[in-house]
C-alpha cells in the first residue's frame, strides 16, 4: 500500500521522541532532519518537503510543545495538521450545477487511467442517484472508444460516440444528447499523449471553448512519483484544472505525488483510485490520509466502504440467524463475499490504527480463497449442517476444493468456535447488539 515505507519511518522518528520525555530544540532539529529525509525518499517534491519541514519546525519549537506535559504527542499533532494542510485541509468535492447537466472533462497523459477512471467516476455518481453519460472524445488511441464502451457497460452507464468527428464537435453533440436524454452529469474522456505537447493542450483548449466545462479533472498516476506533480503543474498552468484524481494509490508507490500535487498546483486531490475494480474509487479526504500515514488508521473510510457494499436485507437476516444460533456455512460464504467486495482483509487492516494496520501486508489473502473453495465443495446439506461432515466427506471436500483435509478441519474448527460464541451471545442480547453494530450488520 502507498505510504507504507513513509509511515514506518515517521513512526520510528516519533518513537524516539516519546522516549525522551522533555524535548529541546536539538531534539526537534534532529527529528525534523529525519522527517525531511523520509519525505524525500517517499518522492515528495524537494521544495514541498523543505517548506513543510520549515512550517513544522517553526511550530514545534514554540511554547505549545516545549511547555507541554506530552511534547512528543504535540509534535505528532503538529505533523498531522501540517500533513493535512499539505494535501488540502479538507475534502473538496465536485461542483455540481444547480441546473443540469454538469460537464466534467477528464485530462491527463496516455496510460494514466483516464478511461477507466471516467467509468469509475460515472459509477460513483450512479450510486448517488445521478444519470451520467460517458463521452468518447479520444479519437486517436486504437480501441479507446471500444475500451470506454466496455467499462461503461460494466458501470451500467451509456456511452456517446460520434465517429469521424473532432473532439470539440463530439463534446457539443454529447451536450445536446445529454440534455435530450436527461443525463445530469456528462463525463468527457479526452485523448492523452505519451508526453505533454502543444497539440494536446490546444485540443483540450478547443473542447473547453466549445462547451461550458464545469470541472476539469486531471488524472495522474501515483506510481510516477514526483513526475506526477510536474505533470499536474504543466496542465494547471496551460489549460487550467479544478482538481486531481490520483490513480494506483493502492500500489507499491512511495506516495510523494499525493503530498506534492496540492502544494505545486494549488488544486485539490478530489478522488483516489485504490484498485482495479470500478468500485475502487474513494473520495479523497486529506485528514483521513494524514491519519493513515501517521499510523492512526482511517475508520471513517472503513465504515463508508462497509456501507457501500452492505446489503441491508441480507445483513438483517444474518443478524437474526446469528441471534438464533442458525449461523451456517452459507452465512460464512456470504460474509467472505462481502469482505472481498470491501477490498479484502489487507485493505481493511490498512485502515485500522497502530499495530493492526502494520500487519496488513502479512495477511495471506489466498487463505480466504481456500475457505471459499472448501465451502463451495460442500453439498447444500453439509453447508446447512456441518456436523454431517465425517472423515469420508472431509476427504471428498478436500479433493473437490484442491485443499488438504487439514484445511477442512481448520475451517470446521473455526465454525465450531463461532457457534460457541453465538450461543454465549444468545443469552446476552445487549452484548450481541453491540457486537453486531461493530460488525456493521445491525442488531435485531
Amino acid at each position: 500500500m502507498a505510504f507504507e515505507s513513509l509511515s514506518e519511518k515517521l513512526n520510528q522518528v516519533f518513537k524516539k521522541l516519546r522516549g525522551k520525555g522533555k524535548l529541546n530544540e536539538a531534539d526537534i532539529k534532529t527529528a525534523m532532519r529525519e522527517v525531511r529525509i523520509a519525505l524525500l525518499e517517499a518522492d515528495v517534491n524537494y521544495k514541498v518537503a523543505k517548506a513543510f519541514i520549515g512550517r513544522v519546525s517553526e511550530r514545534a519549537v514554540g511554547a505549545e510543545v516545549m511547555e507541554s506535559l506530552t511534547p512528543a504527542q504535540q509534535v505528532v499533532k503538529i505533523v498531522s495538521e501540517e500533513l493535512t494542510g499539505l494535501m488540502g485541509a479538507e475534502n473538496e468535492y465536485i461542483h455540481l450545477n444547480s441546473t443540469p447537466p454538469t460537464l466534467i472533462m477528464m485530462v491527463g497523459l496516455q496510460g494514466s487511467g483516464k478511461t477507466t477512471h471516467s467509468a469509475k467516476l460515472s459509477k460513483h455518481f450512479t450510486r448517488q442517484g445521478h444519470r451520467p453519460l460517458l463521452v468518447a472524445a479520444d479519437i486517436y488511441r486504437p480501441a479507446a472508444i471500444d475500451q470506454l464502451k466496455t467499462v461503461g457497460e460494466r458501470a451500467g452507464v451509456p456511452v456517446f460516440e460520434l465517429p469521424g468527428a473532432k473532439p470539440e464537435d463530439i463534446a457539443k453533440a454529447a451536450l445536446a444528447h445529454g440534455k435530450d436524454h436527461g443525463n445530469d452529469i456528462i463525463i468527457i474522456d479526452t485523448a492523452g499523449r505519451l508526453q505533454i505537447d502543444t497539440s494536446l493542450m490546444d485540443e483540450l483548449k478547443r473542447v473547453k471553448q466549445a462547451v461550458p466545462v464545469d470541472e476539469t479533472l486531471l488524472v495522474v498516476d501515483a506510481m510516477t512519483g514526483q513526475e506526477a506533480a510536474n505533470v499536474a503543474a504543466a496542465f494547471a498552468d496551460d489549460i487550467g484544472i479544478d482538481g486531481v484524481i490520483l490513480t494506483k494509490l493502492d500500489g507499491d508507490t512511495r506516495g510523494g505525488a499525493a503530498l506534492s500535487v496540492r502544494e505545486v498546483t494549488g488544486k485539490p486531490i478530489k478522488f483516489a483510485g485504490v484498485g482495479e475494480k470500478l468500485d475502487d474509487l474513494e473520495v479523497f479526504h486529506p485528514e483521513r490520509m494524514a491519519s493513515r500515514i501517521l499510523g492512526m488508521g482511517d475508520v471513517m473510510s472503513l465504515i463508508e466502504k462497509a456501507q457501500n457494499v452492505a446489503d441491508e436485507k441480507a445483513a438483517e437476516e444474518t443478524a437474526k440467524r446469528l441471534m438464533e444460533n442458525k449461523f451456517d456455512m452459507n452465512d460464512m460464504l456470504s460474509q467472505l463475499d462481502q469482505l472481498k467486495r470491501m477490498g479484502g482483509a489487507s485493505a481493511l487492516l490498512s485502515m485500522m490504527p497502530g499495530q493492526v494496520s502494520a500487519g496488513a501486508g502479512e495477511i495471506d489473502e489466498k487463505q480466504f480463497v481456500r475457505i471459499e473453495a472448501i465451502i463451495q465443495s460442500m453439498t447444500p446439506a453439509e453447508r446447512e449442517k456441518p456436523k454431517l461432515i465425517d472423515p469420508k466427506r472431509k476427504r471428498r471436500i478436500a479433493a473437490g476444493s484442491g485443499t488438504r483435509v487439514e484445511d477442512v478441519n481448520r475451517l470446521l474448527k473455526m465454525y465450531e468456535q463461532t457457534s460457541k460464541m453465538m450461543k454465549q451471545f444468545k443469552h446476552n442480547p445487549k452484548k450481541f447488539n453491540r457486537m453486531a453494530k461493530r460488525m456493521g450488520i445491525g442488531g435485531p
